[in-house]
């Protein structure tokens, strides 16, 4: 099976020995990406809703760089820092995902890279 590297500069460089995502045959693979701003590194501050908002802009980018969408995710996994944010994170999670409803896990941890408050990693098949 073919596999290949996914890059792309509209989400942020991956901060380990990792990539941002990677395609196995119809299969995408994206590491959890963080409320960071690509352009600039910096973590967003505010709310949860809107680090929420900008990890999934940034799982956005990857899916396109790879010629996929939202629509194509089977499963997402969500790490939350405090699970009182579940509710928040739900709702703008929903925005994304209103029609397709891919498989999901959530789970509270007691920290996350450079101490955000939520990373969402995923799973797309063609």
């Amino acid at each position: 099976m073919k596999k290949e590297i996914i890059y792309t500069n509209l989400a942020p460089n991956a901060i380990g020995p990792y990539s941002q995502a990677i395609k196995a045959g119809d299969m995408l693979f994206i590491s959890g990406q963080i409320p960071a701003n690509p352009e600039t590194g910096e973590i967003v501050s505010g709310k949860i809703a809107e680090q929420t908002h900008q990890v999934l802009k940034n799982l956005n980018s990857i899916l396109k760089e790879a010629g996929y969408g939202f629509s194509d995710v089977v499963k997402t996994t969500i790490f939350i820092k405090d699970m009182n944010d579940f509710g928040t994170i739900n709702e703008v999670y929903g925005q994304y995902f209103s029609e397709h409803k891919p498989a999901r896990a959530t789970v509270e941890v007691s920290r996350l890279p450079k101490d955000v408050k939520v990373e969402i990693e995923l799973i797309a098949v063609k």
